[in-house]
């Protein structure tokens, strides 16, 4: 079964700020000296960067503010803990056939829609078909990708996707908010996209909808109170008030004035502020994103890419740590592959490719490229000069990374021209057509716990897929087509140990950093946590530990601050 992946080149990625030690070190100790007691009660107001377009799980792909009020709503079939393993969502358990293409699930016992309607498997069949069929606001590869799924209800409870192949990653597929079938299934596509559904929706996830907030004809806010027949724990908070603002300047401004208790997305231009205010927690983790180089390992202009202690010497040679700290202030985690750490995938005895110029020149010169020239020198093997073309994205970013490397890269006599390209046409023009011989890129692999490198590494993607340096190593090949098939979670974890390996010892792209995402919550909302996140919806994960500060009155009554 192909794979298809929507994952797409980010071409415009914000630096976030501040290290997870930063975010520990502020989290510390959090008003422990008041001796907080869990309590239920309380509204916590939210500033939420962004605006509201429908609160439809099927439509907000592109739309971060949905899908975050969206996951406090609906609930998917699984989620994902921070380490990227499945966990029930709503549902109870699954199985999988030994050849890996039938998984049969049962539903939790008693599951019911935030109006009273009982949750059955029909919804299950009813949502994946809508996918399936396709839709502006869906992609087109995954409607092809279920369009491939049968999906077969057994009895209320008990159903069954039936693939046409195995494909271990299919659990990552399974996230989806699950739609109520009673209250659309009557329904065209077109007629749910201009649905009221979409702005009073009815969901099964921790929060149920309330109300919406309307300023001049402008959606400014929605209201969620708790829904006490959620099918995991029962949220501590009553009422979630979001309140959106165009960016985090506004959010933070509301937070001074008293207007919320917590701001989505901390960018570079108030962080400072925010961490100089003691009132506030920062919480901090890495995002699904990677940047690095890519090599065109098939262009015969550029052989010395081929070897690979030339691609080694040029990483020894790129300063990453001041790159992160001059352009992203130190907002970024240097990254050592192509798999996040922290995950179950992660190979943790990889060693750091730290940064050392000296080695660099050494390997260079042992491959026999030496300095030539007096004015303008350059390193030469026979007559082919290391002389080529980095292309990046013609953003402000992406700009001020690919002057840093190409500054380092100087240094050490390689002789590097900056090309930019336009940020709407690069992935196509560059990418796509293989026309680059360097390139600077981000890939964002949000909302796919499962590390699967297959799409980007594999010789089968070379021509037409998302192997855009065309590295062609058999072993890899073999690797990762066996770590997608397997049903086997320890074999499974070997072959991506061994994925991982094989690329630290190759290098056929340069890992460069992941970037951080940063919130900001007030020190009376406690019970807040956070790891590695797969989307930054995912910081809701665990919304029913959170509880506002209570204290213990002379009187030994309780109080809720609100």
């Amino acid at each position: 079964m192909k794979k298809y992946r929507w994952q797409i080149i980010i071409l415009c990625l914000t630096g976030l700020i501040v290290g997870l030690l930063l975010i520990l070190e502020r989290q510390g100790g959090l008003l422990n000296r008041e001796n907080p007691q869990a309590a239920e009660g309380g509204v916590y107001t939210e500033a939420l960067v962004g605006s509201l377009q429908r609160l439809n799980p099927l439509f907000d792909s592109n739309n971060p503010a949905d899908q975050d009020v969206d996951r406090l709503i609906f609930s998917g079939l699984v989620k994902f803990d921070s380490r990227g393993i499945a966990q029930p969502d709503l549902a109870d358990s699954w199985t999988i056939s030994q050849d890996g293409t039938i998984y049969n699930f049962t539903l939790k016992k008693n599951l019911v829609w935030q109006d009273g309607e009982p949750i059955t498997s029909a919804d299950i069949v009813f949502t994946t078909g809508l996918i399936s069929q396709g839709g502006e606001a869906i992609s087109t590869d995954l409607s092809k990708f279920w369009a491939q799924v049968k999906v077969v209800s057994l009895d209320d409870s008990h159903f069954q996707f039936v693939l046409p192949e195995a494909f271990s990653p299919f659990l990552d597929y399974l996230t989806f908010g699950v739609l109520p079938k009673h209250l659309l299934g009557s329904m065209t596509y077109d007629e749910i996209v201009n649905s009221s559904f979409n702005l009073q929706p009815v969901g099964s996830g921790p929060y149920q909808y309330d109300s919406l907030a309307v300023e001049n004809n402008t959606i400014t806010g929605v209201t969620l109170t708790r829904f006490d027949r959620y099918a995991g724990d029962a949220a501590y908070i009553d009422k979630i008030v979001i309140r959106y603002y165009a960016d985090s300047a506004t959010a933070y401004q509301a937070y001074l004035d008293g207007y919320v208790q917590g701001i989505s997305n901390v960018t570079n231009d108030v962080l400072p502020k925010v961490l100089a205010n003691e009132d506030l927690n920062l919480y901090s983790s890495r995002l699904p994103k990677i940047s690095l180089v890519l090599f065109n390992l098939n262009d015969s202009s550029v052989p010395y890419f081929q070897n690979k202690e030339v691609r080694q010497a040029l990483y020894l040679a790129i300063n990453r740590q001041l790159i992160v700290n001059n352009v992203y202030d130190g907002q970024a985690i240097l990254a050592n592959g192509v798999i996040f750490p922290g995950t179950w995938a992660y190979l943790d005895s990889l060693e750091p490719v730290d940064y050392d110029p000296e080695q660099a020149a050494e390997l260079l010169k042992q491959q026999g490229y030496v300095i030539t020239g007096d004015t303008d020198p350059v390193r030469k093997k026979d007559d082919t000069a290391i002389d080529f073309v980095l292309s990046y994205p013609d953003d402000d970013l992406h700009k001020a990374i690919a002057e840093e490397i190409q500054k380092d890269w100087k240094a050490l006599n390689v002789k590097v021209t900056l090309e930019a390209v336009p940020v709407a046409s690069f992935v196509s023009d560059k990418l796509n057509s293989r026309g680059y011989q360097a390139a600077l890129v981000d890939l964002n692999l949000a909302n796919s716990p499962d590390p699967d490198p297959y799409p980007f590494w594999d010789q089968g993607q070379i021509s037409s897929g998302q192997n855009y340096s065309q590295w062609s190593d058999r072993t890899v090949s073999d690797t990762l087509e066996q770590a997608r098939v397997s049903t086997d979670f320890e074999e499974r974890v070997r072959l991506y140990h061994n994925f991982q390996y094989l690329f630290s010892e190759e290098n056929p792209a340069l890992p460069l950093f992941y970037p951080v995402y940063n919130y900001a919550v007030d020190k009376s909302v406690l019970g807040v946590s956070i790891g590695p996140l797969f989307s930054t919806a995912d910081r809701f994960d665990y919304v029913n530990s959170w509880y506002m500060v209570s204290k213990r009155n002379t009187d030994n009554s309780v109080s809720n601050s609100q």
